[in-house]
C-alpha cells in the first residue's frame, strides 16, 4: 500500500518498501515527473543507496578484516522500512538495524527518510544515527528517475541538462567490466553549464563528477516550459544516469560516496568517500526536486 501526501502544487507517493518514493505528479498539468518502475526498463523509481554506493569489488568488503558481502548499491533499497511519524505534507520511514542486516553490514543504525512538501517542492531528507559502541563508516545517495521525455510527441534529443553555474569539469570513468571506478578522468566540461541528452550519452554507463560549483541541475525541454530541478547542496558527487540501450527516463543521483576504484582492496573505513558517524552522533543530508510549470 502506498502513502500518499499531497498541497496544492504537488501528490506525491511513497512505499514502506525500500522507504521509496514512487509519484511525484502535479496537481496543475497532472504530470508524472518520476519514473514509473516498468521492470521491462528498470523496476526500481528512485531507490536509496546505503550502507554503499555503487559496487564493492567483487560484491564484497572488510571491517575488521573480516569479509562480508553487498549487492550494488546495499541493502536499504530491499528492505521493509517503518512509518515513524506521518503528519500533514511530511512522512518520515525508519530502518533500524536487524540480526540479517548485522549478517552483512556489521554495525548497529537507525536510517530515517523523510518526504515534505513544500509549495511546488519536495525535500527528501536523510538521517543516519550510529546506534553501535563504535564508529560506524558508510556511504549514502539518491538515485531517483525522472520521465524523459515528459509528452509523447517528444523524444531524448528534445531535452537537456542545465547547471546554475558554468562548470570546468571532469568525469571519473567507470570500467565497464567490473562497473568499478578507474583512476582515469575526463575532461568534460570547458565553462559550460549544457549537457544535451542523446541516446549515446550514456553509452559507458554513468556520468559521474566530483565537487560540482553547481548546487542545481534542472532537466529541460526544448518545446515547453516544464522543469524538472534539483537542489543538491552538500553532495561531494553526482552521477547522471540513464540506461545504455536507452530507456524513457533520466536519473539524477546525489551522492556522499561511490563505487570502490578497481584496485582497492583495502577496509571499509579507507574506501573513497566513505563517512565515519561516531558514537551517538547523526548524519544528516537532503535534496529538493523542485517542478516549475
Amino acid at each position: 500500500m502506498l502513502q500518499v501526501i499531497e498541497n496544492d502544487f504537488l501528490k506525491i507517493s511513497s512505499s514502506i518498501h525500500g522507504g521509496e518514493l514512487h509519484s511525484i505528479q502535479s496537481k496543475k498539468t497532472n504530470t508524472e515527473y518520476l519514473w514509473n518502475g516498468n521492470p521491462d526498463f528498470w523496476k526500481y523509481h528512485a531507490p536509496i543507496l546505503f550502507p554503499i554506493v555503487g559496487k564493492v569489488k567483487d560484491g564484497k568488503y572488510k571491517v575488521d578484516g573480516k569479509t562480508y558481502e553487498l549487492p550494488q548499491h546495499g541493502l536499504a533499497r530491499v528492505k521493509d522500512f517503518s512509518i515513524k511519524n506521518s503528519e500533514g505534507n511530511k512522512i518520515t520511514y525508519e530502518l533500524i538495524y536487524s540480526e540479517d542486516t548485522l549478517k552483512v553490514y556489521p554495525y548497529k543504525f537507525s536510517l530515517c527518510i523523510s518526504y515534505e512538501l513544500i509549495d511546488n517542492n519536495l525535500k527528501v531528507s536523510y538521517k543516519v544515527t550510529n546506534l553501535d559502541n563504535k564508529t560506524i563508516y558508510f556511504s549514502i545517495g539518491a538515485h531517483p528517475g525522472f520521465m524523459c521525455p515528459l509528452k509523447d510527441n517528444e523524444t531524448l534529443n528534445d531535452y537537456y541538462f542545465e547547471f546554475n553555474k558554468k562548470e570546468t569539469a571532469e568525469l571519473m570513468t567507470l570500467d565497464m567490466n567490473v562497473g568499478l571506478i578507474s583512476h582515469n578522468t575526463i575532461p568534460y566540461l570547458n565553462d559550460e553549464n549544457i549537457i544535451p541528452l542523446h541516446k549515446e550519452l550514456f553509452k559507458n554507463d554513468a556520468l559521474i563528477f566530483k565537487n560540482l560549483d553547481s548546487n542545481l541541475i534542472s532537466i529541460k525541454s526544448k518545446n515547453h516550459n516544464q522543469v524538472l530541478s534539483m537542489d543538491f547542496t552538500g553532495f561531494p558527487y553526482m552521477g547522471l544516469w540513464a540506461m545504455p540501450t536507452g530507456c524513457p527516463f533520466v536519473c539524477i543521483e546525489p551522492w556522499f560516496g561511490h563505487a570502490d576504484f578497481v584496485d582497492f582492496d583495502g577496509e571499509l573505513k579507507d574506501k573513497a568517500g566513505i563517512q565515519s558517524l561516531e558514537i551517538g552522533k547523526e548524519f544528516n543530508c537532503s535534496y529538493s526536486i523542485i517542478v516549475t510549470e
